[in-house]
């Protein structure tokens, strides 16, 4: 077991709480409805291990059996709602994230870095025949993504070395996957105050991202816009598209400082849209 930080020791370590964790993790797009042995070989936790966890999440309400198969309620939800009421900054965001939307027609989401990977916390979706799948809590490689490049170019040295470390596996064709190319991107990424990235999460899709940041200046997280190659091109983001995201992310930090001031916050009216 790895040593813990000057937070706690691994005596404060309740490693039953760890295997509840994973247990609920478990459950994904693959394996909605798994059984016990299926929980088992994804955990790596025994059978009678995964069980006890098991029906103990039942009584709490977490999860559902039918059968054999297990399924996890509703109540699960409320885990992302507690982060939403406890990081104001989301609830802040989201108006600035819907005239975005509105005004490229395309969706806008708020996202930030956990360990080497990202993870939407806020998103507006366009309603479109073809568009990119993904919700709030969804996790993409910050490596490959225009927001883990705006995340990671502004994140200590320390952070860039695990994001490296964790391997810069081709995701597309354009995938960066040289360590060295790869810093050399968050240099541009630091120096231009943008990052647009084509193909390298999956072939044809497009993406730019500019930094958010908090009332102290620091970067809390990453304004994202996505699209196809189909539908525009790099340059054209970069001319038409990242100017509106570098307002909105200033907009977006200006009200942050005004929170962080006990300031009241402006109204923002009630809109139909077009979501």
């Amino acid at each position: 077991m790895t040593r813990m930080t000057a937070e706690g020791s691994e005596r404060d370590y309740v490693q039953s709480i760890e295997r509840g964790f994973a247990v609920l993790l478990a459950f994904d797009a693959e394996h909605p409805n798994p059984t016990l042995a299926e929980v088992a070989t994804a955990t790596g936790l025994s059978r009678p291990a995964v069980r006890r966890i098991l029906l103990t999440l039942q009584r709490l309400g977490y999860v559902v059996a039918n059968g054999s198969r297990w399924s996890l309620t509703p109540r699960v939800l409320t885990i992302g709602q507690h982060y939403a009421a406890t990081h104001g900054f989301v609830e802040t965001a989201q108006p600035h994230l819907l005239r975005l939307a509105e005004a490229t027609q395309e969706s806008a989401s708020l996202a930030q870095l956990d360990g080497s990977e990202v993870v939407y916390v806020a998103r507006v979706q366009v309603r479109r025949i073809m568009s990119v799948a993904v919700d709030v809590g969804s996790r993409v490689p910050a490596y490959a993504t225009s927001m883990g490049r705006v995340l990671t170019a502004w994140a200590e040295a320390s952070v860039v070395d695990a994001v490296i470390a964790g391997g810069l596996r081709r995701l597309a064709h354009r995938t960066i996957t040289d360590p060295t190319t790869f810093r050399d991107a968050l240099h541009r990424v630091r120096k231009q105050g943008y990052a647009v990235v084509e193909s390298e999460l999956e072939d044809g899709l497009l993406s730019a991202s500019v930094p958010v940041r908090d009332q102290h200046g620091d970067v809390l997280a990453a304004l994202a816009y996505s699209t196809t190659a189909g539908r525009m091109t790099a340059e054209q983001v970069v001319d038409k598209v990242v100017p509106l995201m570098l307002e909105t992310a200033k907009a977006i930090s200006d009200d942050l400082r005004l929170v962080g001031n006990h300031a009241p916050l402006p109204s923002i009216p009630a809109r139909d849209g077009f979501f």
